[in-house]
C-alpha cells in the first residue's frame, strides 16, 4: 500500500527505523512496535480508504484481532484531505482527531524567550530521563509506572536514531531543568520530520517552546541538510498558530481515531 499522507508515511518510516513492524494488508497496514506496546501510535490501523458505511465497527473489530491484548485503539485514514463527515467513528466510541500537516524549508527566528534559558540537544542519560519526567508531567490522568517504561521505551527508539546520526531531541532548560522539548529527524534525504514538541504547562506563552523549535529546526537544516520540514499540530491547537509564525504552512490533514484506556480520560 502506498501511503499517500506525509504525516503517516514520515511517522511509519521513522517508527520502521527504529524496530516497529508493518505488515501490509493491502486494504490496510497493521504497524506493530513490539518493544513498546502501550505507544498509541507505535501501535495502530492504517486504512488505505474510509470503510463502507456502517463499516467502521468492523474496522476497530479488526484491531483488535490484530492487537488482542492492547487497551487502547488507535486507527488513521490515508487522506491528504477534508476527510467528511467522521461521526460514524464517534458513534462508534471513538474520539476523533483531524490534525494539520505543516510544512517549511527554514524557520523564522521567533522573539527570545521571556526566561534565561538553555538551548541544547538532550545528550546524558539524565537528560534523556528528565525527557520521561517531563512526558509523566504532561498525563496527569496517567501519573504511574506504567506511563513512565512508555515514555523510557520512546526515548529509547529515538536514541537509536541519534545514535545513527539522523536528528536530535533537543530541549530548553530553565535552572537545569528540562521544561520544553523536540524532536528533529531525517526521514530521507531533504525530508525531516519533528517529533513529539512538549512543553510544561508552567512554561507556556514564554516563548521556550517556539525557540526549541526554532533550534531543532536550524539542525535540521545545517547538520542533517533539510530542505523540507514536517511537522503536525492540532487544527484548532495554541501550537499551531506558534508553528505558523515560524514559517510553517498548512499542506495536508491527518485523521487519527482513538479509543484511551481509562486511565488517559484526562490527559
Amino acid at each position: 500500500m502506498e501511503i499517500r499522507s506525509l504525516g503517516f508515511r514520515t511517522d511509519i518510516a521513522l517508527l520502521q527505523r527504529t524496530g516497529s513492524e508493518v505488515e501490509d494488508l493491502g486494504s490496510h497496514l497493521v504497524v506493530r512496535t513490539p518493544a513498546n506496546p502501550t505507544y498509541f501510535w507505535g501501535n495502530f490501523l492504517l486504512l488505505g480508504r474510509p470503510p463502507f458505511p456502517g463499516g467502521e465497527r468492523e474496522v476497530v473489530g479488526a484491531f483488535r484481532t490484530e492487537f488482542p491484548d492492547a487497551r487502547h485503539v488507535s486507527i488513521g485514514i490515508d487522506t491528504t484531505d477534508d476527510p467528511g463527515d467522521l461521526q460514524a467513528w464517534r458513534d462508534a466510541g471513538l474520539l476523533v482527531d483531524v490534525a494539520t500537516v505543516l510544512t517549511a524549508e527554514r524557520l523564522v527566528q521567533p522573539l527570545a524567550p521571556l526566561a534565561q534559558v538553555e538551548l541544547r540537544a538532550l545528550e546524558s542519560d539524565e537528560d534523556w530521563e528528565q525527557r520521561a519526567a517531563l512526558s509523566l508531567a504532561l498525563s496527569p490522568g496517567n501519573r504511574d509506572e506504567s506511563h513512565l517504561a512508555f515514555a523510557r521505551a520512546r526515548n529509547d527508539q529515538e536514541r537509536a536514531l541519534v545514535a545513527a546520526g539522523d536528528g536530535a531531541r533537543f530541549g530548553g532548560f530553565v535552572d537545569g531543568t528540562l521544561v520544553s522539548t523536540a524532536g528533529i529527524f531525517r526521514v530521507e534525504p531533504g525530508l525531516a520530520r519533528f517529533q513529539t514538541v512538549e512543553t510544561h504547562p508552567d512554561h507556556r506563552r514564554q516563548g521556550i517552546g517556539a525557540s526549541v523549535v526554532h533550534a531543532a529546526g536550524a539542525h535540521a537544516v545545517e547538520a542533517l541538510g533539510a530542505r523540507s520540514l514536517v511537522i503536525v499540530a492540532e487544527t484548532e491547537g495554541e501550537a499551531i498558530r506558534i508553528y505558523r509564525r515560524l514559517g510553517f504552512e498548512d499542506h495536508q490533514r491527518q485523521v487519527m481515531l482513538e479509543l484511551r484506556p481509562p486511565e488517559w480520560a484526562d490527559a
